[in-house]
């Protein structure tokens, strides 16, 4: 599907992936943090993270290498490839020792990507695995559009139907049950009358 999407995405997508800059306002990981994106797509918010934290080590994974293509040229682009590492993998079932050298991530990054990969909720459960004591995992994605206006989202699900998107309704209900079975505290804010969802999971040191 990005065969050929991949050259436009990033120009299309700002005007309906909403929150994904206030997302990376507000990871602030410490100085020499490792911070991964799963799904990371063309790179696009793995370089807005690296600029605004010069000090994080930034890593990505995609299952596209269309769209792994497409990063590796936007990071060489932005004079960031010696601090942006990425790598082709599954979302569900990645070893990170293997792809980065690492066990765990001081913040992991899911941005619009939970509503693309039909096993979401495994590849939530895997996320929370590689983040370290102490760390965070930061989600933003579709919301239930409970308040927004009818003829609104019929619109918007039509829409987003034809790049195979499904809204996630029950993600508010899921992170809940995932902080309870592992221990971590999280929440969700809705967004823009559901719009989106924003959900941060935390786990303890």
């Amino acid at each position: 599907m990005y065969r050929f999407q991949r050259h436009i995405y990033d120009a299309t997508r700002k005007f309906y992936l909403l929150g994904r800059d206030g997302l990376i306002a507000g990871l602030k990981p410490s100085p020499g943090g490792a911070v991964l994106e799963i799904g990371c797509g063309t790179g696009r918010n793995l370089i807005k993270i690296a600029q605004r934290y010069p000090q994080a080590r930034c890593y990505g994974l995609d299952i596209s290498e269309e769209m792994l293509s497409t990063a590796r040229q936007q990071v060489a682009k932005a004079g960031l490839s010696q601090r942006i590492t990425l790598a082709q993998a599954d979302a569900t079932d990645f070893d990170p020792q293997a792809l980065f050298g690492r066990v765990s991530f001081e913040r992991v990054v899911i941005s619009y990507a939970l509503s693309m990969i039909p096993p979401w909720r495994e590849a939530l459960a895997q996320a929370m695995r590689v983040v370290a004591p102490g760390g965070a995992l930061h989600m933003v994605d579709f919301g239930d559009q409970a308040h927004l206006p009818t003829p609104f989202k019929a619109l918007l699900n039509r829409w987003l139907a034809l790049f195979h998107v499904t809204p996630r309704r029950d993600l508010d209900a899921v992170v809940t049950d995932l902080c309870a079975q592992t221990g971590t505290i999280g929440g969700t804010t809705r967004l823009f009358g559901g719009y989106s969802v924003q959900a941060v999971a935390i786990r303890p040191a």
